[in-house]
């Protein structure tokens, strides 16, 4: 008798191709959402008259957010299934965009991007989990590397269309700015109609005759639960998991190099015109060099897209945090230098950076098995942004502390921090399948 073949290596379908879209369009709109709070601020700090502690908590209410939506989704997701709850967050992306027409307060708008980011928070574990455990192997770490292309795609959108629309001369064009995300929102809750049910997930609660029923729609009615190498195991793991043993390992790498990933990118997408006028960069400079160095974000997460599947997940990060880190001193060491050297290696940061950005998505989902991935998603993405939170508040009251110089040297060495955990913790799940990867027999 011939062994069947897997799921996990079939060739890409349509259906591959529109969940890549349906889940996709989730990180076009986090990257668009986040990222656009960075080009209202000055206008609507001064419509409202707020202070830099209150600039400071507006821009990271939606990483606080982040926090509470991450862990919150995580488990439900687990517990509910990946398909209820993929709606959850553009409909709070939708609703809670549309309501900052008429924010009126510092307070107000805190609450409705503190909302947002738990529409953010709810994105990760759900469209994450859905896609991988859908992906071939082969393919699986480009598609989840592509999905933080997409969110730097999505920021470098809202930087367009966000000083397109401040350049209108509209009164109160701020607020423009930020409803705008209302509208990406509608067309992904179109797009998500009709996703079906994990069949991983469906299977880990025992609903078998549901499982083969998604088999067999997706991949055709030759296909079986014989064909899904994954089968329950004989040990049932909890979220208590991701605590203790080798879970609990896991779950600290992830955590920490997920946060050392993030807390810079994040202080800059929030304030990148006044950290580059900080670095000496005004007028125009400012303005559009905030573009040009968020689409070299993307430039550098494809680059890692393409080489994910060559040179192995450790190695990528190890090399992504060594570089990204020595392009962070070297803007601290010459802050007060020319503008062309400035904005080198902050391309540099950026391009660099993007092999631990890639990462953010691929490691967490494939070191945990189906019962426990989305909790750890969602774990993961939750840790990461006290940190990022933090840092973001932070930016504002450090340039004017202890200035760019030292502003850039902090960044750097939160860097290099993650650099030192990949070292010691950092595993390689090349090629492998999922029950593989999240094996701890390994």
């Amino acid at each position: 008798m011939t062994t069947p073949i897997s799921i996990e290596d079939v060739p890409l379908n349509r259906f591959h191709q529109w969940l890549s879209v349906r889940c996709g369009g989730g990180w076009v709109l986090d990257g668009y959402v986040l990222s656009i709070i960075g080009v209202a601020m000055v206008p609507l700090a001064a419509a409202l008259d707020l202070n830099g502690f209150w600039q400071g908590l507006i821009a990271a209410s939606a990483l606080i957010g982040i926090f509470f939506g991450g862990f919150l989704g995580g488990v439900l997701t687990g517990r509910l299934g990946r398909q209820k709850l993929f709606f959850v967050g553009p409909t709070i992306f939708v609703l809670c965009s549309v309501a900052q027409l008429w924010a009126d307060s510092g307070m107000a708008l805190f609450l409705l991007r503190f909302l947002i980011g738990i529409g953010v928070g709810f994105e990760y574990p759900v469209a994450g989990s859905l896609l991988v455990e859908f992906m071939p192997r082969k393919h699986r770490g480009p598609r989840l590397a592509m999905l933080t292309i997409l969110w730097f795609a999505g920021a470098a959108l809202a930087y367009v269309v966000g000083n397109l629309l401040l350049g209108s001369g509209e009164a109160d064009a701020w607020r423009l700015v930020l409803a705008s995300p209302a509208f990406i929102g509608v067309a992904l809750l179109l797009v998500r109609i009709g996703t079906p049910e994990s069949p991983r997930w469906l299977l880990s609660k025992g609903r078998t005759t549901e499982a083969e029923a998604v088999i067999q729609k997706v991949y055709g009615p030759s296909f079986s639960l014989r064909n899904l190498p994954e089968q329950p195991a004989e040990k049932k793991v909890s979220i208590a998991d991701l605590l203790h043993s080798g879970y609990g390992r896991r779950m600290l790498f992830v955590a920490v190099f997920w946060s050392c990933s993030v807390i810079p990118v994040f202080a800059v997408y929030a304030f990148a015109p006044k950290v580059l006028q900080a670095l000496n960069l005004s007028g125009a400079w400012a303005s559009f060099g905030s573009v040009a160095i968020t689409l070299l974000f993307v430039v550098g997460c494809v680059i890692a897209t393409k080489l994910i599947n060559v040179v192995g997940r450790r190695s990528m990060l190890i090399h992504s945090f060594l570089w990204s880190g020595l392009a962070l001193l070297g803007l601290g060491y010459f802050s007060a230098g020319a503008e062309l050297l400035v904005l080198v290696l902050f391309g540099a940061y950026a391009v660099f950076i993007g092999g631990a950005q890639v990462l953010q998505l691929v490691y967490p989902n494939e070191l945990f098995p189906t019962e426990i991935r989305s909790a750890a998603v969602g774990m993961g993405a939750s840790l990461s942004r006290i940190g990022a939170a933090v840092g973001t508040w932070l930016v504002p009251l450090s340039l004017q502390g202890i200035g760019i110089g030292n502003t850039m040297f902090a960044a750097a060495a939160v860097t290099l921090l993650g650099l030192l955990v990949s070292l010691a913790l950092a595993p390689e799940t090349r090629s492998m399948s999922l029950q593989e990867a999240a094996s701890l027999a390994r």
